[in-house]
């Protein structure tokens, strides 16, 4: 979105004033208690102990226990149990009217409740106990290491009129580590899961720029921009940032734009999860915290930014040749490159074309553009090396992978000589087709595990542990494996889902094929359902009845979400958006050629970007953002 330099500095005077930020940030008193508790995780709890709390009223906290970091996980998991169980027996016994004759514990856990608590409050109570493990250590490092790139994120985000003080998010989701990685694939300081990051970088098996805090920073600004775009306030946009734009939409239409209170207390939608509920006022947390250091973390210094030369390469270089001559090593190199990924590092691909090399200026005896260009002729390559094999990593799954690769799944399953197109495993080294097939051998039993490889959860857990570490901000790590389908489209903002009355809305490249083979049914009967003349096609915005009788709503629109995101995720392999453009619509103008031949913008792309806007009936004078476009580098 363009906007004046002017403006720009207005903006950020008025972002940076404490009137302005509480207008920005709202903080309504009924809140309050919830950023206490986050404030007290993240400034008096540290990582070798955790608390047992209510997950809907957070000021109440019943218990501290120390779960250091050395004990397993099991471990720690058995320790919280047990006290868990101790605290809901009480509040069962609470529950059941007692108030008199109490024991020390009883009376204990009964003030924390207000007085006159109804025993129904502490029945429902008894199934809300939540463990989070403490993260004052963590906040401690992140503030350190924020240094590195507070005055980056300060620039970017105003020149995109994205407050400053978003700068505290990554404490939330990643302690500003950029080797942060989450159950769900999102990856560096602001978590991005791959299919939001691909809309904004490069994210493949040779670059993966959401590993690095510069770049990864810039695409953070455009999607908290985008996100702002849509609900109009920051408390949505950023609860999106966590949720999805779909999900907050629909809670937006349900509670009321400005409702924040009403959202966070009392939305219930399907995924809207511990996580989603304490997003906003964690990050409010993190903001007084960042905001207060010295009240909080007294002697704690930001460290410095590093002074880096920076250059463009124009060639394929060989890692050794490009080490050799700067006088360092491959892992110092790596160091200061995190988006460059280990097929480079480990030899099976050069240093790409085209990539934004890094390195102190503190460390060359010349620049480095002089470095580069007098590289010898053995060192500098005209072409890429042939991709030979691929290390599944957490979330991989055959059917991404063999997209990246331009193969078929039926192509890995056999060169690879697996028993199943949905069984690998994160670590296992797949052969790709260059490399020919693998020789004839037993398939290990270790490739038995599913493919959308995720963190492994002890089914005798019985506890809502959830450990508020980078990237896993998640209420219930049990469940979390299940929301992988719907944290793939968090930038996404159309509706998905199915309404009360089994009823969706029509969303850009579905058919009625589609609805069919989603729903198990003939699409005749769909067509009988909504009265449609055979061969009459349905529209976008139209709604649909379904016919639920064979496959179950959550089933549907599982698949519908998966449809959508391979599309999305194809399309983004090729694309990038690099900024954002407003177009008033003239008389006489049409939505679809406006967004297929001016601008080479699919129609699907269009509607992410205008949601409220009819694409059948638009007034000349209605204001359009159009995302800008860019061929994606996979060299």
């Amino acid at each position: 979105m363009t906007s004046s330099r002017p403006v720009l500095l207005l903006l950020l005077a008025l972002f940076c004033s404490p009137a302005a930020a509480d207008e920005t940030f709202p903080q309504p008193a009924e809140l309050q208690p919830d950023v206490d508790f986050w404030i007290s995780i993240f400034t008096e709890y540290n990582n070798d102990e955790g608390v047992l709390h209510d997950n809907r009223n957070l000021g109440v906290v019943y218990a501290r226990i120390a779960a250091p970091e050395s004990l397993s996980r099991r471990e720690r998991q058995r320790r919280a149990e047990k006290q868990r169980k101790a605290i809901k027996a009480v509040l069962t016994s609470l529950a059941g009217g007692k108030r008199d004759n109490l024991s020390a514990e009883e009376a204990r856990i009964l003030a924390l409740w207000p007085a006159g608590v109804s025993n129904d409050t502490l029945r429902a109570a008894t199934g809300r106990i939540r463990y989070q493990h403490g993260l004052k250590d963590r906040f401690r490092e992140g503030l350190e290491r924020s240094g590195r790139w507070r005055a980056h994120i300060n620039r970017e985000f105003a020149a995109r009129g994205v407050p400053i003080e978003i700068a505290a998010l990554p404490h939330v989701e990643s302690s500003y580590n950029p080797a942060a990685r989450s159950h769900v694939g999102a990856s560096g300081i602001w978590q991005f899961t791959r299919s939001t990051g691909r809309r904004f970088m490069r994210v493949d098996h040779v670059v993966d720029e959401r590993n690095d805090p510069f770049t990864a920073t810039e695409a953070a600004g455009k999607l908290l921009a985008y996100n702002y775009s849509i609900t109009g306030n920051w408390p949505m946009a950023i609860t999106a940032y966590n949720h999805g734009l779909a999900g907050v939409r629909r809670a937006m239409r349900k509670h009321g734009d400005t409702a924040y209170v009403d959202i966070l207390r009392n939305y219930n939608g399907r995924t809207f999860g511990f996580a989603s509920r304490n997003f906003y006022v964690a990050f409010l947390a993190a903001k007084e915290v960042d905001q207060n250091v010295e009240k909080y973390f007294p002697g704690v210094t930001a460290e410095q930014p590093t002074d880096y030369a920076v250059t463009n390469l124009a060639d394929y270089l060989s890692v050794d040749g490009l080490s050799a001559a700067i006088g360092t090593t491959p892992a110092t190199l790596a160091r200061h490159n995190p988006a460059l990924q280990a097929t480079v590092w480990q030899g099976s691909k050069y240093l790409p074309k085209g990539f934004t090399l890094r390195y102190p200026s503190s460390g060359l005896q010349r620049p480095l553009d002089d470095v580069v260009a007098s590289l010898p002729a053995d060192a500098v390559f005209s072409k890429q090396l042939p991709d030979m094999f691929h290390t599944v990593s957490r979330g991989d799954t055959l059917s991404q992978i063999a997209e990246t690769y331009d193969t078929r799944v039926s192509t890995l399953v056999a060169i690879n000589s697996l028993r199943s197109g949905n069984r690998i495993r994160a670590g296992q080294r797949l052969r790709l087709p260059a490399a020919g097939p693998a020789p004839a051998q037993p398939v290990p039993a270790e490739v038995e595990v599913r493919a959308e490889v995720v963190a492994d959860v002890s089914a005798e857990a019985e506890i809502e542990i959830a450990e508020l570490t980078p990237g896993a901000m998640s209420g219930d790590l049990a469940t979390a494996r299940t929301d992988t389908v719907q944290t793939a489209l968090l930038s996404d903002p159309s509706d998905y889902s199915v309404a009360s009355d089994n009823t969706i809305e029509v969303q850009p490249l579905e058919t009625l094929g589609h609805y069919g083979d989603w729903l198990a049914i003939k699409t005749q009967r769909l067509r009988d359902l909504n009265g449609l003349a055979f061969r009459t096609p349905v529209s976008v915005g139209q709604r649909l009845r379904l016919d639920l009788n064979t496959v179950e709503a959550k089933a549907f629109e599982e698949r519908r979400i998966a449809y959508h995101r391979i599309q999305q995720d194809h399309f983004f392999r090729q694309h990038v958006i690099s900024g954002v453009t407003e177009h008033t619509i003239s008389s006489g103008e049409s939505i679809w050629i406006l967004a297929l031949r001016q601008y080479d913008v699919p129609i699907w792309l269009f509607r992410q970007y205008n949601p409220g806007v009819d694409l059948h009936r638009v007034r000349p004078g209605t204001k359009v953002q159009i995302p800008l476009l860019t061929d994606a580098d996979n060299s």
